[in-house]
């Protein structure tokens, strides 16, 4: 097999691809395993120096950020008002006897947790694995969604609850003396309130990760750990 080089203005190349256009045609060079070709991408911009790209994209990755941080905290206060809607019951007094009214969650904590509002922290890297998939059916599957989810499962897990409690101290513990007799700490303390659902939730997230390390291992998805998993 005789391999093919190229040249271009005294650099040699491996690859080469000619992109035409109504109005002309855009001959790229690579040495790299694939060319970088994107609906995103303007014709001719790869032709830009390292360094100009780099700050293009930088800008344009944290003006992404910056949008999405809006779009996840609107959904976000959404989801927060759902889940804080109260029902008023009727409960009996064991002292007098009577049934009072009281005010209850719609939601269960735990089930709100679980559901709704790992739902809206975890939007941006749902909606990017989806996107990713049915962008690309029937061609070589991506690994920028897959690995996001188990990113961002493991941050929160780990690094965001770890802060939580670090960053709590007497001076900006703005909590009641009632509050702090309700969660059984004193101030400046702040602990998980519920560990059994930590732990469980902890426990099986462990689970899904070992899987899926066992099921990418030899590289292929087969149809049965699909439906399994």
């Amino acid at each position: 097999v005789i391999a093919t080089t190229y040249w271009y203005n005294g650099d040699e190349y491996e690859k080469m691809q000619i992109k035409k256009f109504e109005r002309g045609q855009i001959v790229e060079y690579t040495n790299l395993e694939e060319f970088c070709n994107s609906w995103i991408l303007l014709p001719g911009i790869t032709t830009l120096s390292r360094l100009t790209l780099a700050i293009m994209y930088l800008f344009w990755l944290f003006w992404m950020f910056l949008g999405m941080n809006i779009i996840a905290d609107i959904f976000m206060g959404a989801i927060e008002q759902i889940t804080s809607a109260k029902r008023i019951i009727l409960k009996l007094d064991p002292s007098s006897g009577d049934y009072i009214r009281t005010k209850v969650n719609v939601w269960n904590p735990t089930v709100a947790n679980l559901t709704l509002m790992a739902l809206g922290s975890s939007a941006p890297e749902i909606l990017l694995n989806v996107i990713e998939t049915v962008s690309a059916l029937g061609d070589k599957p991506g690994e920028l969604g897959p690995s996001t989810i188990v990113g961002s499962a493991a941050f929160n897990f780990l690094i965001i609850s770890g802060i939580s409690i670090y960053a709590v101290n007497e001076t900006n513990d703005d909590r009641t003396q009632s509050e702090r007799q309700e969660a059984g700490t004193p101030k400046g303390v702040k602990k998980v309130a519920d560990t059994g659902v930590f732990a469980i939730t902890t426990c099986w997230s462990i689970i899904a990760y070992v899987w899926l390390y066992v099921v990418l291992l030899d590289g292929v998805v087969k149809d049965w750990e699909a439906y399994l998993t």
